[in-house]
């Protein structure tokens, strides 16, 4: 099987090791959640779906197949013949590294998966700004790119292990966050409000950005489920304890930590390993 849609394995790219867990959580009844990993693309994704009545889980899985889809289809220009290793060689070649097209051809797949969803809202007589929807986070590597790209809507999160400590990479596009940035911290909203999301809307604005990453280096991929239950210290210990041949231990672990403190939401978490000599 080369791609996964929310399939709980090891998966092996082209410069990692990987592995995903999704579960509905202890209160939910359905869960909204998904994930994909597709490894001939070296694409890796997770979607935090809401709407109700499992709408969240259509948007959800439909923003992740539209985005494999549209990538597999129009990702050939930016490939490199196996034998050209110029770029690997020398970062600083005048050849431009792939991850510079992929970050043009990432905001257009994620404009046609959003204009998908808008449009099935549309069918289903939703009017602008309602209907259901998405988040959207993830990352590619381009084949023969020396870079990933990350992409970003909404509030889950993209982090990084590197020298036991861990950043938050993606920026969450709430109100709660913007209230923060504006120091407003005496009329805080709720954490979960969005800004943006793939579906309601005919127009949605990505971050999308190449991101070098470096042998050893740990991402980490997650809905609201884990980040906004596990203490980040909490979730950080678990990741510096880990080997990279214990990544689907460890995604069960975080998983069974959401439960521990309590968390309310569907639970989605992957892990990618850079492996040592593919940076």
């Amino acid at each position: 099987m080369n791609a996964g849609l929310s399939v709980q394995r090891s998966y092996r790219l082209p410069s990692m090791l990987a592995a995903g867990a999704t579960d509905v959580g202890p209160v939910r009844r359905n869960n909204e959640d998904n994930f994909l990993l597709d490894e001939a693309l070296g694409l890796v994704m997770v979607a935090d779906g809401m709407g109700g009545h499992a709408a969240g889980e259509v948007a959800s899985a439909g923003a992740l197949t539209a985005m494999r889809a549209y990538l597999a289809q129009h990702a050939g220009p930016l490939r490199i013949p196996s034998g050209d290793t110029t770029l690997r060689a020398d970062p600083d070649a005048t050849r431009p590294d792939p991850a510079g097209g992929a970050v043009r051809l990432l905001h257009a797949a994620i404009a046609h998966a959003n204009a998908s969803l808008y449009e099935e809202n549309r069918a289903r007589g939703r009017a602008d700004g309602d209907g259901m929807g998405t988040t959207l986070t993830g990352f590619w590597q381009p084949a023969g790119s020396v870079q990933l790209v990350m992409f970003h809507v909404g509030d889950s999160r993209l982090y990084r292990l590197r020298g036991g400590t861990l950043e938050q990479l993606s920026r969450d596009q709430t109100l709660y966050q913007q209230a923060l940035e504006a120091g407003l911290f005496d009329t805080l909203p709720a954490r979960n409000v969005l800004l943006q999301a793939l579906g309601p809307s005919p127009k949605v604005t990505a971050e999308v950005r190449a991101q070098l990453v470096l042998p050893g280096d740990l991402l980490m991929l997650c809905s609201d489920g884990l980040h906004g239950s596990v203490p980040h210290a909490e979730i950080e210990g678990v990741l510096r304890a880990l080997g990279a041949d214990a990544l689907e231990a460890a995604c069960t672990r975080l998983v069974d930590l959401a439960y521990k403190y309590g968390g309310r939401d569907n639970i989605t978490v992957v892990l990618a390993a850079c492996r040592p000599g593919q940076g």
